[in-house]
Protein backbone atom coordinates (compact mmCIF):
# COMPACT_ATOMS: atom_id res chain seq x y z
CA UNK A 1 0.00 0.00 0.00
CA UNK A 2 1.43 3.43 -0.89
CA UNK A 3 2.19 5.33 2.29
CA UNK A 4 1.46 9.04 2.21
CA UNK A 5 4.36 10.72 3.99
CA UNK A 6 3.64 13.05 6.87
CA UNK A 7 4.98 15.99 4.86
CA UNK A 8 2.78 15.15 1.85
CA UNK A 9 -0.27 14.67 4.07
CA UNK A 10 0.26 17.84 6.09
CA UNK A 11 -1.74 20.30 3.89
CA UNK A 12 -4.74 17.94 3.64
CA UNK A 13 -4.63 17.06 7.33
CA UNK A 14 -4.34 20.70 8.41
CA UNK A 15 -7.39 21.86 6.45
CA UNK A 16 -9.57 18.86 7.32
CA UNK A 17 -8.42 18.97 10.94
CA UNK A 18 -9.50 22.59 11.37
CA UNK A 19 -12.80 21.97 9.59
CA UNK A 20 -13.52 18.83 11.60
CA UNK A 21 -12.71 20.47 14.93
CA UNK A 22 -14.90 23.48 14.09
CA UNK A 23 -18.03 21.59 13.09
CA UNK A 24 -17.69 19.00 15.84
CA UNK A 25 -17.20 21.80 18.37
CA UNK A 26 -20.40 23.43 17.11
CA UNK A 27 -22.25 20.13 17.49
CA UNK A 28 -20.96 19.84 21.05
CA UNK A 29 -22.07 23.36 21.89
CA UNK A 30 -25.48 22.66 20.32
CA UNK A 31 -25.86 19.66 22.61
CA UNK A 32 -25.15 21.94 25.58
CA UNK A 33 -27.70 24.43 24.23
CA UNK A 34 -30.38 21.76 23.97
CA UNK A 35 -29.69 20.87 27.61
CA UNK A 36 -29.81 24.61 28.52
CA UNK A 37 -26.39 24.54 30.18
CA UNK A 38 -24.01 27.36 31.15
CA UNK A 39 -21.39 28.97 28.92
CA UNK A 40 -18.73 26.94 30.74
CA UNK A 41 -20.50 23.72 29.77
CA UNK A 42 -20.83 25.03 26.22
CA UNK A 43 -17.05 25.44 26.06
CA UNK A 44 -16.39 22.05 27.67
CA UNK A 45 -18.76 20.20 25.34
CA UNK A 46 -17.30 21.99 22.33
CA UNK A 47 -13.73 21.10 23.30
CA UNK A 48 -14.42 17.47 24.20
CA UNK A 49 -16.39 16.89 21.01
CA UNK A 50 -13.96 18.81 18.82
CA UNK A 51 -10.71 17.20 19.93
CA UNK A 52 -11.79 13.93 21.62
CA UNK A 53 -11.59 11.63 18.61
CA UNK A 54 -8.28 13.01 17.37
CA UNK A 55 -6.79 12.69 20.84
CA UNK A 56 -7.66 8.99 21.05
CA UNK A 57 -6.30 8.41 17.53
CA UNK A 58 -2.95 10.05 18.27
CA UNK A 59 -2.52 8.13 21.51
CA UNK A 60 -3.19 4.82 19.75
CA UNK A 61 -0.85 5.39 16.80
CA UNK A 62 1.94 6.86 18.92
CA UNK A 63 1.75 10.35 17.41
CA UNK A 64 2.10 13.62 19.34
CA UNK A 65 -1.41 14.65 20.41
CA UNK A 66 -2.33 17.17 17.73
CA UNK A 67 -3.64 19.99 19.92
CA UNK A 68 -1.08 19.88 22.74
CA UNK A 69 1.35 22.76 22.50
CA UNK A 70 -0.97 24.78 20.24
CA UNK A 71 -3.69 27.30 20.96
CA UNK A 72 -5.59 27.38 17.66
CA UNK A 73 -7.54 24.14 18.09
CA UNK A 74 -8.82 25.02 21.55
CA UNK A 75 -9.39 28.55 20.31
CA UNK A 76 -11.66 27.24 17.56
CA UNK A 77 -13.62 25.27 20.15
CA UNK A 78 -14.07 28.34 22.35
CA UNK A 79 -15.13 30.48 19.38
CA UNK A 80 -17.64 27.81 18.35
CA UNK A 81 -19.06 27.67 21.88
CA UNK A 82 -19.36 31.46 22.09
CA UNK A 83 -20.98 31.70 18.68
CA UNK A 84 -23.60 29.07 19.46
CA UNK A 85 -24.28 30.79 22.81
CA UNK A 86 -24.78 34.20 21.17
CA UNK A 87 -26.99 32.81 18.41
CA UNK A 88 -29.46 31.42 20.95
CA UNK A 89 -29.05 27.91 19.59
CA UNK A 90 -31.49 26.44 22.10
CA UNK A 91 -34.15 27.57 19.62
CA UNK A 92 -32.59 25.57 16.80
CA UNK A 93 -34.16 22.29 15.84
CA UNK A 94 -32.48 18.92 16.28
CA UNK A 95 -31.54 18.60 12.55
CA UNK A 96 -29.03 21.42 13.00
CA UNK A 97 -27.07 19.28 15.44
CA UNK A 98 -27.37 16.25 13.17
CA UNK A 99 -26.11 18.06 10.07
CA UNK A 100 -23.16 19.71 11.80
CA UNK A 101 -22.27 16.34 13.28
CA UNK A 102 -22.52 14.70 9.83
CA UNK A 103 -20.06 17.20 8.34
CA UNK A 104 -17.61 16.69 11.19
CA UNK A 105 -17.94 12.92 10.96
CA UNK A 106 -17.17 12.91 7.24
CA UNK A 107 -14.11 15.14 7.62
CA UNK A 108 -12.74 13.32 10.65
CA UNK A 109 -13.14 9.86 9.09
CA UNK A 110 -10.71 10.92 6.36
CA UNK A 111 -8.44 12.75 8.81
CA UNK A 112 -8.05 9.68 11.02
CA UNK A 113 -7.40 7.33 8.11
CA UNK A 114 -4.96 9.74 6.45
CA UNK A 115 -2.93 10.34 9.58
CA UNK A 116 -2.76 6.63 10.38
CA UNK A 117 -1.65 5.99 6.80
CA UNK A 118 1.05 8.62 7.08
CA UNK A 119 2.41 6.73 10.11
CA UNK A 120 2.64 3.52 8.10
CA UNK A 121 -0.27 1.55 9.55
CA UNK A 122 -1.80 -1.26 7.45
CA UNK A 123 -5.07 -0.52 5.57
CA UNK A 124 -7.54 -2.04 8.05
CA UNK A 125 -6.10 -0.29 11.14
CA UNK A 126 -6.13 2.96 9.11
CA UNK A 127 -9.86 2.52 8.53
CA UNK A 128 -10.41 1.77 12.21
CA UNK A 129 -8.50 4.94 13.16
CA UNK A 130 -10.77 6.88 10.80
CA UNK A 131 -13.87 5.47 12.49
CA UNK A 132 -12.54 6.19 15.99
CA UNK A 133 -11.53 9.72 15.06
CA UNK A 134 -14.98 10.40 13.59
CA UNK A 135 -17.10 8.85 16.32
CA UNK A 136 -15.34 9.05 19.69
CA UNK A 137 -15.91 12.76 20.29
CA UNK A 138 -19.61 12.42 19.49
CA UNK A 139 -19.90 9.42 21.83
CA UNK A 140 -18.41 11.43 24.71
CA UNK A 141 -20.74 14.36 23.89
CA UNK A 142 -23.84 12.16 23.94
CA UNK A 143 -22.85 10.50 27.21
CA UNK A 144 -22.22 13.85 28.90
CA UNK A 145 -25.47 15.27 27.54
CA UNK A 146 -27.47 12.24 28.70
CA UNK A 147 -28.39 11.31 25.13
CA UNK A 148 -28.37 7.74 23.75
CA UNK A 149 -24.95 7.08 22.24
CA UNK A 150 -24.66 6.55 18.50
CA UNK A 151 -23.36 3.07 19.30
CA UNK A 152 -26.69 2.21 20.92
CA UNK A 153 -28.84 3.40 18.03
CA UNK A 154 -29.58 1.60 14.78
CA UNK A 155 -29.16 4.74 12.68
CA UNK A 156 -26.29 4.81 10.20
CA UNK A 157 -23.37 6.70 11.72
CA UNK A 158 -20.37 4.51 12.40
CA UNK A 159 -21.07 2.78 9.06
CA UNK A 160 -20.88 6.15 7.29
CA UNK A 161 -17.54 6.90 8.96
CA UNK A 162 -16.26 3.48 7.94
CA UNK A 163 -17.35 4.09 4.35
CA UNK A 164 -15.56 7.44 4.18
CA UNK A 165 -12.35 6.02 5.63
CA UNK A 166 -12.53 2.96 3.36
CA UNK A 167 -13.02 5.02 0.20
CA UNK A 168 -10.03 7.17 1.13
CA UNK A 169 -7.78 4.17 1.80
CA UNK A 170 -8.89 2.31 -1.34
CA UNK A 171 -8.24 5.33 -3.56
CA UNK A 172 -4.87 5.82 -1.89
CA UNK A 173 -3.99 2.19 -2.63
CA UNK A 174 -4.92 2.82 -6.27
CA UNK A 175 -2.50 5.74 -6.37
CA UNK A 176 -4.97 8.61 -6.27
CA UNK A 177 -3.71 11.94 -4.95
CA UNK A 178 -4.42 12.96 -1.37
CA UNK A 179 -6.90 15.67 -2.35
CA UNK A 180 -8.89 13.40 -4.67
CA UNK A 181 -8.93 10.50 -2.23
CA UNK A 182 -9.72 12.76 0.72
CA UNK A 183 -12.50 14.59 -1.07
CA UNK A 184 -14.07 11.38 -2.34
CA UNK A 185 -13.88 9.75 1.09
CA UNK A 186 -15.44 12.71 2.89
CA UNK A 187 -18.17 13.00 0.23
CA UNK A 188 -19.00 9.29 0.46
CA UNK A 189 -19.24 9.33 4.25
CA UNK A 190 -21.35 12.49 4.28
CA UNK A 191 -23.66 11.20 1.53
CA UNK A 192 -24.45 8.01 3.43
CA UNK A 193 -25.03 9.91 6.68
CA UNK A 194 -27.18 12.47 4.84
CA UNK A 195 -29.30 9.64 3.44
CA UNK A 196 -29.80 8.30 6.95
CA UNK A 197 -30.81 11.73 8.29
CA UNK A 198 -33.10 12.77 5.45
CA UNK A 199 -34.73 9.41 4.70
CA UNK A 200 -34.54 7.73 8.09
CA UNK A 201 -32.43 4.87 6.73
CA UNK A 202 -31.20 2.59 9.52
CA UNK A 203 -29.43 -0.72 9.92
CA UNK A 204 -31.61 -3.75 10.68
CA UNK A 205 -31.62 -4.85 14.29
CA UNK A 206 -31.02 -8.35 15.58
CA UNK A 207 -34.08 -10.57 15.45
CA UNK A 208 -34.58 -13.38 17.88
CA UNK A 209 -34.97 -16.79 16.30
CA UNK A 210 -38.55 -17.96 16.27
Amino acid sequence: MPVLSIEDARPLLAILDMAGVAVFAVSGALAAARAKQTIVTFAFFAAVTGIGGGTLRDLLIGAPVFWVGRSDYLGICLIAAGTVWLLRADRWRLPALLWFDAIGMAAYAVIGAAKANSYGLPPLPCIVMGVLTASFGGIIRDVLAGEPSVLLRREIYVSAAALGATVYILLSVLGMGAWVAGGAGAAAGFALRALAISRGVALPGYRERE
